[in-house]
């Protein structure tokens, strides 16, 4: 190898591990042990990992009221989807106040033990 080549190689070998000094370590899988809900979380340095709920909402579906139609839904299909058949994507649409989050926690409470998390 000519000298120039190999100044070459040098250099960019000092740039790549100053560049591999700055970049984000790879992110190691989680303890999904840890809990049954997850919240990604972006950093300040714009990086994100997932971060376990600590304490997830202790509500149940016979807790909640009114919404005998939404929660046969959701229910339903959170089951199905446990259980392996087909199933949907659900997004809960109505006005603050209304239930939407409540139902979800309910709907993991209920469904957890079985695997839905």
């Amino acid at each position: 190898m000519n000298d120039n080549l190999v100044r070459l190689i040098e250099k960019a070998e000092r740039l790549m591990e100053r560049i591999e000094a700055v970049l984000p370590k790879p992110l190691s899988e989680p303890d999904w042990s840890q809990s049954v809900a997850w919240r990604y979380r972006k950093r300040a340095s714009g990086h994100g990992a997932l971060e376990p709920v600590r304490h997830v909402g202790s509500i149940a579906l016979a807790d909640l009221k009114e919404i005998d139609g939404q929660k046969d839904k959701i229910e339903r299909n959170t089951r199905q989807f446990v259980e392996g058949k087909p199933a949907n994507n659900v997004l809960l649409t109505g006005a603050r106040g209304t239930g939407k989050s409540s139902l979800i926690k309910a709907c993991l409470n209920a469904y957890a033990p079985q695997g839905c998390a």
